[in-house]
């Protein structure tokens, strides 16, 4: 199976990118837990096989190294674009150097993709939540 590195490393640069900006420097090494997001989660795993810490018994490439920085360097700053356009081609690089890396990644199911939430508020005390699953009390006039 060919694998199109370009476009594969453009469809999981997100999830990498947003796992990094969740747990920083410490994604590589961070344990996924059940209460993870989806998205995080699988942006671990990508992380994980791309830089080889799925098989601890093997020796890093200079691919897989070059892409550990890239992602240290992102942690450090998660805003920065250009540090995440490093990123995205140092995925390119790696899969296009491993197709055996691509091939299976591009197997993998993926989640919904990573977006961006943007909640407003207005007024005095207004609560800002995404989801609330219960009652909000602002205080004073509650009854």
């Amino acid at each position: 199976m060919s694998v199109d590195a370009v476009q594969l490393a453009q469809d999981l640069t997100p999830y990498a990118t947003t796992a990094i900006t969740a747990y920083g420097a410490a994604v590589l090494a961070r344990v996924e837990s059940d209460a993870a997001d989806a998205t995080v989660s699988f942006g671990q795993r990508i992380l994980r096989r791309l830089t080889g810490r799925d098989t601890p018994d093997t020796e890093a490439t200079a691919e897989q190294e070059a892409l550990a920085n890239a992602v240290t360097e992102l942690a450090a700053t998660p805003d920065d674009a250009d540090l995440a356009a490093v990123l995205r081609v140092q995925i390119r690089r790696l899969l296009a150097a491993h197709p055996d890396i691509a091939a299976d990644i591009a197997g993998w199911t993926r989640p919904a993709a990573p977006t961006t939430v943007t909640i407003t508020t207005s007024g005095e005390r207004s609560p800002a939540v995404q989801t609330n699953y219960g009652t909000i009390h602002t205080g004073d006039s509650t009854p």
